[in-house]
């Protein structure tokens, strides 16, 4: 039963890996967007049960999400998303002085 289990989570991380860098980014934003939501629920006059329920619903949809992405982009897609990350910033920065 276990090497079944792995076997099916092994072809799956494969088939996450040849998916493309923009489908990384995607899951990330959706990651980001499920996060926020997650937390921003608890603003909201529902009753407490429900709010433990929205709060379990996404959360765990923002850490599949997560992984998910992490298994797209691999090492060099993160470091890709850093870079572009201080450029933006940096960018930013010498355009406001």
């Amino acid at each position: 039963m276990k090497t079944r289990i792995k076997n099916i989570a092994q072809r799956i991380k494969s088939w996450l890996g040849k998916l493309s860098f923009r489908t990384g980014v995607i899951l990330i934003v959706i990651c980001v967007m499920c996060y926020i939501i997650s937390f921003a629920q608890m603003l909201f006059p529902i009753s407490a049960a429900a709010k433990g329920v929205l709060w379990v619903v996404f959360f765990g949809l923002a850490k599949t999400f997560q992984y998910s992405a992490l298994a797209v982009l691999g090492t060099t897609g993160i470091k890709r998303v850093k870079e572009w990350w201080k450029n933006r910033r940096s960018n930013h920065n010498k355009a406001n002085k």
